[in-house]
């Protein structure tokens, strides 16, 4: 099930595959945000953490609502806040990745500088991989690659992402989509 990638898997999503074990991404669906020589970084979009955006990050809740939940991004620097945002002005992103929907700038003294963001998303951490890591994790088939859709952000069933994604993907891959979380108990 290999297939020709593209030089850089910004605005692409990693989709773990089932022999993926790691309990930090086992069946988690990976927003690629930036991805170069030097490595590359997302957030996992589908680990609601049952925290509201109001409770841990009470100044950002004028960006989202406020009953909005923060994700885990993933592993790396947990405390660490990024917010993925659809710009009605697609420029004032600090970095775009798939249509207008791209990450806000790590500082945001100005929310008005911002424009209008029509969703958001909090999440806290994220997923990075050193140069060639993420290489070597492809060649192992660890990750299922499709293109990111601007929805896929904002799902609003995180819970069925996984499987929504390889379904859309089609041929084998809408078969794995049907495997149970755990098929040692089917």
């Amino acid at each position: 099930m290999s297939e020709a990638l593209p030089d850089s898997l910004r605005g692409h999503l990693l989709v773990a595959a089932p022999s993926l074990l790691d309990p930090n991404f086992h069946r988690t669906v990976v927003l690629v945000g930036e991805h170069a020589e030097e490595g590359a970084m997302g957030v996992v979009l589908n680990r609601p953490s049952g925290v509201t955006v109001g409770e841990a990050v009470p100044p950002l809740v004028a960006l989202v609502d406020a009953d909005g939940l923060v994700y885990v991004g993933g592993p790396v620097q947990p405390e660490a806040i990024v917010v993925l945002g659809e710009f009605e002005e697609p420029e004032r992103a600090d970095v775009l990745v798939v249509g207008a929907v791209g990450f806000l700038p790590g500082e945001i003294e100005d929310g008005e500088a911002l424009g209008t963001i029509a969703r958001s998303r909090v999440f806290a951490g994220y997923a990075g991989w050193g140069s060639g890591q993420l290489e070597a994790e492809l060649a192992e088939s660890s990750w299922i690659v499709e293109q990111a859709l601007p929805d896929d952000v904002f799902a609003a069933d995180p819970a069925e992402l996984w499987s929504d994604v390889l379904r859309r993907k089609g041929g084998p891959y809408a078969v794995l989509a049907m495997m149970p979380p755990d098929p040692s108990l089917n």
